[in-house]
């Protein structure tokens, strides 16, 4: 809701608190008011509520530091028509996503250094040790919009019930699963796979028939550790209660046989050639292109990469491309995450309300409407009000897997807060520097670190 719409809201109120007010009061006389009178008195209350409802001055710039692809056109647009409304700019800082959480840490350690708004992964143990945001996020607990947001993502962005930040996110549509080309698996008589075995088989078809099995960028440094940290539903079905555990300090990576599987599995598919020649140095930025030319038969991405496929090259049908699951370790449990990029603002910032209003704006029925609509990425969002259009194989899809389960750096504390430092260790595991076994007590001595620096008592 605008500011302006909102002084309206708030004049009539005040307006209607006096009719009431004059209807409940005593049957006494009431001497007439001269119009001149009235008026003036008119007047005070317009200029009272005048003063009253902005909080913020016309001509504030926010700036809003974030990882590269987290701010989506949409937003960007949105932006524009907020900073028409209210006269207040959104100044992106977009940072390289394998720089910015160092970017960030050390801004907000040295004081903010100029930050209105931050963004950054929910989740509960990545909101307490990586953003700190009892200290650097102002509590948003009182807004109206949190009670349109999704529980599961309202629980994620929470600490000790107080609500710090902003998801506005596919946080179902946007699982990582696998999008496949139909026509590719078509020609090469490949049905979907539901086990490793079956899905190894299906890329060394598509290698000898000349076709990369599986666009996967390992450059960026985030994207591969996908095959290993959404598996999470697999070992928890292998090992009931194994998060729990682990979450108790009662268990651990290293020694676990459907983890150190999943690891075997994602050396073996780049020494196959499954991952290409270049996957080392290709990026994620170029998805579309390479999965439109045809000369990739696969890649990890969401529900909505049809379609920007088929926005960015007119030419390659959206309904050329279906979906399945992740099948390391034969996996078949649909791996969700309600945790996801969002938005917090910053304690120190001097604007505070303006980026209050701001977050008003971008969660109001309209505007999250206008980014669903308009960010071919999403294709469900995480608030009630909003309605969704599902193509024939994203629905196939969804009535296919019934069964879900948390990805393991939600589940698991300490997970996330290392992401890209797990990415480090699998680019390691897939040119021969570490085993699987060695990976996974990588990860291990990072969470005790962590455990131990954040006091722990299981540790």
């Amino acid at each position: 809701m605008s500011i302006k719409k909102l002084v309206s809201v708030f004049f009539s109120i005040v307006l209607l608190c006096g009719l009431l007010a004059a209807c409940a009061a005593p049957a006494t006389p009431v001497a007439e008011v001269p119009a001149e009178t009235e008026a003036a008195a008119t007047a005070t209350e317009a200029v009272v509520v005048e003063t009253e409802a902005p909080k913020f001055e016309p001509g504030t710039t926010l700036v809003y530091i974030a990882s590269q692809d987290w701010i989506k056109d949409p937003e960007l647009e949105l932006a524009k028509k907020f900073e028409e409304e209210t006269g207040v700019k959104i100044e992106y800082q977009i940072i390289p996503s394998d720089q910015y959480f160092n970017v960030l840490q050390t801004k907000l350690e040295a004081g903010g250094e100029g930050i209105d708004i931050f963004g950054g992964q929910s989740g509960k143990t990545d909101i307490k040790l990586q953003l700190n945001v009892e200290k650097n996020a102002v509590p948003l607990t009182d807004q109206e919009w949190v009670s349109r947001m999704n529980p599961l993502s309202v629980e994620q962005i929470s600490l000790d019930g107080v609500t710090y930040g902003l998801t506005i996110w596919d946080t179902v549509g946007g699982s990582w699963v696998v999008v496949y080309n139909k026509q590719a698996f078509a020609d090469n008589n490949i049905e979907i796979p539901t086990t490793y075995a079956e899905f190894a088989a299906a890329c060394q078809t598509l290698l000898d028939a000349g076709v990369t099995p599986v666009y996967e960028p390992f450059a960026d440094g985030w994207h591969h550790v996908l095959w290993f940290l959404e598996m999470g539903p697999v070992y928890e079905a292998a090992t009931p209660g194994l998060a729990d555990a682990l979450n108790a300090n009662e268990a651990t990576f290293a020694g676990n046989e459907t983890m150190t599987a999943a690891l075997t599995q994602i050396k073996e598919m780049n020494d196959k050639g499954y991952f290409g020649t270049d996957a080392l140095s290709d990026l994620f930025a170029d998805t579309e292109a390479k999965m439109a030319s045809g000369d990739y038969a696969m890649t990890v991405n969401r529900f909505g990469l049809p379609k920007q496929i088929a926005t960015a090259f007119p030419e390659v049908a959206e309904d050329n491309f279906g979906f399945f699951l992740l099948p390391l370790a034969d996996n078949q449990i649909w791996n969700t995450n309600p945790a996801a990029v969002s938005k917090f603002i910053y304690s120190g910032s001097a604007n505070i309300e303006a980026a209050k209003a701001y977050f008003e704006f971008l969660a109001s029925p309209e505007s999250l409407q206008y980014m669903l609509d308009n960010e071919p990425q999403f294709t469900l969002l995480n608030f009630d009000g909003v309605t969704a259009s599902l193509t024939a194989d994203q629905q196939a899809f969804i009535d296919t897997y019934k069964t879900q389960g948390t990805v393991y750096q939600t589940a698991v504390n300490y997970v996330n807060p290392q992401w890209m430092d797990v990415g480090t260790d699998l680019t390691a595991l897939v040119t021969g520097a570490m085993t699987p076994a060695e990976v996974l007590e990588s990860i291990d001595q990072r969470r005790t670190d962590m455990a131990v620096a954040a006091k722990d008592p299981s540790w």
